[in-house]
């Protein structure tokens, strides 16, 4: 269970991964608030309980500040962040123009930058400080061919994470989950039909891709009360990681 009806912002969290960690957080008690540009296809829910929705372009640092004040004058409270918000269409990086490359970090690195700041205005003031959580990427500390701009915007925002975890402390802990391959109602566009994505998932020493509600139980936990002494931690949840190639190409037994 979260601490006592925390009040949660959940960036991106009206469908897919996001929508995984709301559902968490409502399961566990949490007061919800999803935000995207685009309202969900249908409500996010869990034990009974349903996510509020707000619209929000986290591009707008101006708005951003405006909504968490929105959140905290309603709720009386933002206890904890999610970054959730991201993603990235396949591309290579010489068949992608410049502006589309920005744009790809500007959602990535900027907007949970915009979105951290204007949460830190509310926790700061709060007794009980505040949580800040970023969705990382394994593709910010590894080579990520047709999500170049992608990875470097993850390995960026895990190093601000850590900057911020010195700086706010000890008001506001900040950790970053580092996320592997999940399966979403959009991993197809990834990997492929059904047998594919059996394939990826083959290539994980757990033996599956994570499920969104994998990534809820990790942030439910990092918001709450039980990591109260982790900050500027990076909690990878990626089933083991991936399997090195040298392994299969190797001409002996492993």
């Amino acid at each position: 269970m979260t601490d006592t009806r925390q009040v949660v912002v959940v960036t991106g969290g009206t469908r897919g991964v996001g929508a995984g960690i709301a559902r968490g957080f409502l399961a566990a008690g949490a007061r919800v608030v999803v935000c995207a540009r685009r309202p969900p296809g249908k409500p996010v829910e869990a034990a009974g309980a349903t996510a509020e929705y707000r619209p929000l372009d986290l591009r707008d640092a101006a708005a951003t500040h405006a909504f968490f004040g929105e959140v905290a004058a309603a709720h009386g409270a933002v206890d904890a962040l999610v970054n959730n918000a991201g993603g990235t269409p396949y591309g290579l990086l010489a068949d992608t123009a410049p502006a589309r490359q920005a744009r790809i970090v500007e959602l990535n690195l900027l907007a949970p930058l915009y979105a951290s700041l204007a949460a830190y205005e509310v926790m700061r003031s709060q007794a009980t400080g505040g949580s800040i959580t970023m969705i990382g990427s394994v593709s910010g500390s590894r080579p990520s061919p047709g999500s170049g701009a992608y990875g470097a915007a993850k390995a960026g925002l895990e190093n601000l994470a850590r900057t911020m975890a010195v700086e706010w402390a000890p008001a506001v802990r900040v950790n970053t989950v580092v996320l592997g391959l999940a399966r979403t109602e959009s991993a197809h566009l990834h990997y492929g039909d059904a047998e594919g994505v059996a394939r990826v998932a083959r290539t994980v020493p757990l033996g599956r891709l994570a499920d969104p509600s994998d990534v809820g139980d990790a942030c439910v936990f990092l918001a709450s009360g039980r990591a109260g002494y982790i900050s500027g931690a990076a909690l990878h949840l990626h089933g083991g990681g991936e399997r090195p190639a040298f392994l299969d190409a190797a001409p002996v037994n492993h």
